[in-house]
């Protein structure tokens, strides 16, 4: 909604997302007529005019969807937009879109999960205004046409808070639905969309704006360039630590000269006589670690040394009898 009914204004979002190394740009599709009474009391943030006047204003028309879905496609993004109406599905239909995001508030509109199921495509379904029971309705109703289901968890504060993110509900929904589970991320940083791909999202949502002080109910609580751009990088370093496993003997095998030079042996705390017993207290440990390894000091105490020997003298096994 940031694009504010702006074709250039839509076209360079998608470029400059793209810049960020987004892999897909998802749009809402509103036709106000088939979604609302004009009457419908609208949120708290939809202040500087009715709903009706927004949506109206800001459509685009058929042309202009299949303009921006081309535009997406040719720099390589998918191309995604969230129906909210049984209509606005046939639209998106025709316009040949990829993959359908259903909004937390439809969420309980059966017939629109059906008809986006049925067209096959994948849809990633929000859940910010559910809860389980009708959650499960909605992933049951998905399911009886279409298999390819991603649910993200969501709150649906804007913007919303680190104590409200549910985090948890990531592994909850994994392990409901035997699904793989994203997350719609209505915080003002990337911290919460970092965690949740270590914690096992498959898709990160977020809402974008060339400026946060663009005219709309969104921008304020959208991701300028800059963040997307880190939070686009954090992600892949991400997904690099998760998918390269670390065996760490095989990892040490190759730190010989590192564990000289920084672990400990096992030395002489004073000089010291011929004969005498070696104790914690006439030990000291210190580096390079080429003598006897500061961890073994138990297998040596009480030995006797052969030699007198100075302070700081690395032992060696040939010192004792």
């Amino acid at each position: 909604m940031n694009h504010d009914g702006s074709l250039g204004q839509a076209k360079a979002i998608i470029d400059s997302a793209s810049n960020c190394g987004v892999d897909a740009v998802k749009f809402q599709t509103h036709i106000f007529e088939a979604e609302s009474l004009p009457d419908a009391p609208a949120p708290e943030y939809f202040k500087s005019e009715s709903r009706k006047d927004f949506f109206e204003r800001t459509s685009f028309t058929m042309d202009e969807w299949k303009a921006l879905k081309t535009h997406a496609n040719t720099i390589g993004l998918v191309f995604i937009s969230s129906p909210f109406s049984l209509e606005a599905i046939d639209l998106l239909e025709e316009i040949g879109v990829e993959q359908y995001k259903i909004p937390s508030g439809e969420v309980s509109n059966t017939p629109l999960l059906e008809k986006a199921a049925k067209t096959g495509k994948r849809i990633l379904l929000s859940s910010g205004m559910s809860s389980w029971e009708e959650l499960d309705r909605a992933v049951n109703a998905i399911r009886k046409f279409n298999n390819n289901l991603t649910v993200l968890q969501c709150t649906s504060s804007y913007p919303c808070g680190y104590e409200e993110v549910g985090l948890n509900l990531i592994s909850e929904i994994t392990k409901r639905y035997a699904l793989p589970a994203g997350l719609s991320d209505h915080t003002q940083t990337i911290y919460a969309s970092l965690a949740a791909v270590a914690l096992g999202a498959t898709v990160i949502e977020r809402h974008f704006t060339l400026s946060k002080e663009m005219y709309g109910p969104d921008a304020k609580f959208s991701l300028e360039p800059a963040q997307m751009r880190v939070l686009v990088e954090g992600i892949r370093a991400i997904e690099i630590m998760l998918n390269t496993r670390v065996d760490k003997d095989e990892r040490v095998k190759g730190l010989g000269k590192m564990k000289m030079i920084f672990e400990k042996s096992i030395v002489a705390a004073c000089d010291m006589p011929e004969g005498s017993a070696l104790s914690l207290e006439n030990m000291a440990f210190k580096k390079p670690g080429d003598g006897i390894p500061a961890a073994q000091y138990e297998s040596v105490a009480g030995r006797k040394l052969i030699r007198a020997v100075k302070k700081d003298h690395k032992f060696a096994l040939e010192d004792f009898n």
